[in-house]
């Protein structure tokens, strides 16, 4: 069984360490940089950490993409035979 990480902490060390930096910046850097390192985090919490889960989420990732791009291209084929 996976254990899962609370991120709750990490992210809350990593917000106050940023608004410490911060004091003094424009406010469009300071939420800038406040949602790029929230960003971060959901990307950790979306992706599998596990190599083998990992590894099977790219094959299928990469598979679903091939698969649009042959419906696409067929699609443009019957378009462009179909003379509009």
């Amino acid at each position: 069984m996976a254990v899962t990480q609370n991120l709750v902490p990490a992210v809350v060390v990593s917000v106050t360490g940023l608004g410490a930096a911060l004091v003094g910046a424009p406010w469009w850097a300071v939420v800038l940089c406040l949602g790029l390192s929230l960003v971060v985090v959901a990307g950790q919490v979306v992706f599998p950490q596990e190599s083998e889960h990992r590894l099977g989420w790219w094959k299928d990732r990469r598979e679903s993409r091939h698969r649009r791009h042959q419906l696409r291209q067929s699609r443009r084929d019957t378009h462009d035979s179909a003379g509009v």
